[in-house]
């Protein structure tokens, strides 16, 4: 076996394919070590990668089920080449939770892994230092550091000099074909083009059909004609009995679930589609005793530490999950995933369940679809790659800049909000149209052409895949053999474990006494409305001379809404009323008598204008509507009844220009419109003066504050006292 020194990164490079004799037994050695269990040995597969990586240095792709042992590979490959000299492992995975889930499993096997990524910035510079002095054996590194200025240009190319091994966990991510696209992940291909032709790179998923397998070994430099080690195994997960369980609405899903969440075995992940109804479900079955925690994007950092630490240790029943828990979660011993929501794609669905069930032999697994699931999956289509105007504008305004520009500064010249103005420059920054660098972004001046038939053949697949999902939820067939054909399993078969396979193990009953409390709970209207209190940034650039706090006397006070449409109880009302094509009619009589609850509520509420509290608000001394342009009747009559039934006037409403509805936006180009079509006629100026008294503002629904905060200014202009603002609805 030959071998070069390269003296400028100090490890050693083998050029030769080394003797294989006694690599599998010290393979098993490590992998002993890494289970803490003498007898362990690779399976044959398992040691199929192996070889591959460290006798043959080859690329491999390796598409097989959760549990299958993909992390053993690469610890094990890890072990082998660094007793060989050779460079630290690259491990570039999206998933915080797996980060810390490997850091300690390394350990095990006598492997020094550290990680950089969003949560630890503060230790970026001693983990740098370490991985200079070769005291660090695996470094993980989340994707979007890929593209972070610093790294990218000073810290990924000795990286990729020094680098023994790639691992790209979750590869599916780098295909836009695939359910969880994350442009960071495009990246790889600077550090794949960088890499010493003799470095090992496995690339790994459990969930990847054979249309993304092939994106993503193309996009590795896996493909084509090269010689890369492709395993695909069978996903079958023997251990798990999938099952859908209908029931009428979502009172009854909830009272199911507090009622048979103790029957369910070990501890487990209740899965929700949105963070407002994560939050409502944990907190319904903690009343109801059942020791839960909730786990969303708007969970602090440290408090997901300690939820993930509870279910490990079994001190928690089950974590109350949006797909921000998603696959990054290693607990082999968990016992149940139940969905309260069906997500949008068989193979997300999947990927999810895939949870449960890797260190048992039994694990329940089932979907409490909704009527409420399809509004939700909209809603996060329409956050797909913006139309061609629109990134052509973005384009245009950074060629012009000549400078690089913030996210900030960017903003309020494009109509973009600000993470998906994001996740679009950098698909456009792979696409080497712009480039990230200090200070933002800029245009690079590069050709680039708008794929129009690849974006609509995206759209394509998503409906594809919306359409599969329902069709999961009413087949008669084998549940498993469905999902495992969805991922183009060629050896799916019926599971023989399933509901439809072995007949259903859950009964769709309900106990009384929880259904009248979900309801109860579902139905009890109310949510508060925090006020905008900050002007956006950028505001100049869009034409207005705002900026900082919002002056105390233009401030409009904390409001109310009756509910969420993102949550589970009011939202299923709301939605269909507020929806694009629900046209326009009186508020129906339901939903006004709840607000009028609402108001109650909130009049006797702590510092309500009824509490008789100290420096309690003052009453109401009027009812204004906003204007709208798609439901004018239904504000107005809202606004109507509520004077009516508070026994105070109806002074009027804020006039709107008149124009077509403004689409979705960010901050900064929804308040520069707002500020030119809001108004408070004369009449209604009079009568706000005359009435000597705080205003009762009232709007269908509240999405990003500004309408509230720009009429409530207006208002306050006029000589209101204070603006209690009151919608039926927030987009949250």
């Amino acid at each position: 076996m030959s071998r070069i020194d390269s003296p400028d990164v100090g490890v050693v490079r083998f050029h030769d394919p080394m003797d294989t004799s006694d690599l599998r037994t010290e393979a098993d050695h490590v992998l002993a070590r890494l289970v803490g269990r003498g007898d362990a040995r690779l399976r044959e597969d398992q040691w199929r990668a192996v070889e591959a990586l460290v006798a043959h240095r080859r690329r491999a792709l390796v598409v097989q089920r959760t549990g299958w042992g993909k992390s053993a590979v690469y610890f094990v490959a890890t072990a082998l080449l660094r007793s060989r000299g050779g460079g630290p492992t690259v491990i570039i995975s999206p998933l915080l939770a797996l980060m810390r889930n490997q850091v300690d499993a390394a350990a095990r096997a006598g492997i020094r892994a550290r990680t950089i990524n969003s949560a630890n910035p503060e230790e970026w510079d001693s983990v740098q230092a370490e991985i200079a002095a070769g005291e660090v054996d695996v470094l993980l590194v989340s994707p979007e550091r890929l593209n972070n200025p610093d790294f990218r240009d000073r810290v990924l190319p000795e990286l990729a000099a020094a680098t023994g091994l790639l691992v790209v966990d979750e590869a599916h991510c780098i295909s836009d074909w695939g359910h969880d696209f994350r442009p960071d992940y495009r990246r790889l291909r600077t550090m794949l083009a960088e890499l010493p032709s003799d470095v090992p790179v496995l690339a790994t998923t459990a969930t990847a059909n054979a249309r993304v397998t092939a994106d993503v070994a193309e996009q590795l430099g896996t493909g084509g004609g090269s010689d890369a080690l492709v395993l695909r195994g069978s996903l079958d997960r023997e251990s798990l009995s999938l099952g859908v369980l209908e029931l009428p609405d979502a009172a009854h899903r909830l009272a199911w679930l507090a009622g048979t969440l103790d029957e369910l075995p070990g501890s487990g992940i209740v899965y929700t589609l949105t963070v407002a109804a994560a939050e409502e479900v944990a907190a319904f079955l903690r009343q109801h005793g059942h020791p839960v925690a909730s786990y969303t994007g708007r969970t602090e950092n440290a408090e997901r530490l300690q939820a993930e630490e509870d279910l490990l240790a079994n001190r928690v029943k089950a974590l109350v999950a949006t797909s921000a828990l998603g696959m990054g979660f290693d607990k082999p011993d968990l016992g149940f995933v139940v969905h309260l929501g069906a997500p949008s794609s068989p193979i997300a669905y999947y990927q999810q369940v895939g949870r449960a069930g890797r260190g048992v032999e039994h694990a329940e697994v089932l979907l409490l679809p909704g009527p409420e699931d399809e509004a939700i999956w909209r809603y996060f289509a329409s956050l797909a790659f913006p139309p061609e105007e629109q990134v052509r504008q973005t384009l245009a305004v950074l060629a012009d800049a000549g400078r690089p520009m913030s996210l900030p500064a960017l903003e309020p010249l494009v109509e973009l909000r600000r993470s998906r103005l994001e996740t679009m420059l950098k698909v456009l920054d792979v696409d080497g149209a712009v480039r990230r660098v200090k200070g933002g972004w800029t245009a690079t001046g590069e050709p680039w052409s708008y794929d129009t038939d690849r974006y609509a053949w995206v759209a394509k697949q998503r409906a594809a895949e919306q359409q599969a999902m329902r069709e999961y939820v009413t087949t008669g067939g084998c549940r498993m053999e469905f999902l495992r054909r969805q991922l183009d399993d060629e050896q799916a078969a019926p599971c023989g474990r399933c509901d439809n396979c072995a007949g259903p193990r859950h009964s769709p009953k309900v106990r009384p006494e929880l259904l009248d409390a979900a309801r109860g709970e579902l139905g009890r209207p109310g949510v508060e409305v925090e006020p905008r209190r900050m002007w956006p940034t950028g505001l100049a650039a869009a034409g207005l001379e705002l900026k900082g706090r919002i002056k105390p006397g233009e401030l409009a006070e904390p409001g109310r809404a009756l509910g969420r449409l993102s949550d589970i109880g009011w939202g299923n009302r709301l939605r269909p009323l507020l929806a694009p094509r629900a046209g326009d009619a009186p508020v129906p009589q339901d939903v006004a008598a709840a607000v009028v609850t609402v108001l109650a509520d909130w009049a006797k509420g702590p510092g309500g204008w009824a509490s008789g509290a100290p420096g309690a608000a003052a009453r109401p001394a009027g009812v204004v509507t906003v204007a709208s342009r798609t439901r004018p009747r239904l504000v107005r009559t809202l606004g109507e009844h509520i004077a009516s039934v508070g026994r105070m006037p109806y002074l009027g409403e804020i006039a709107a220009a008149p124009g077509r509805p403004h689409a979705r936006s960010n901050s900064a180009q929804r308040l520069a419109e707002l500020s030119g079509t809001l108004s408070v006629p004369p009449e209604l100026a009079r009568a706000v003066a005359q009435a000597a008294g705080p205003v009762l503002l009232v709007d269908d629904f509240t999405e990003t504050g500004w309408t509230l905060a720009v009429a409530a200014r207006l208002l306050r202009g006029a000589g209101a006292p204070a603006v209690y603002p009151l919608v039926l609805a927030v987009q949250a």
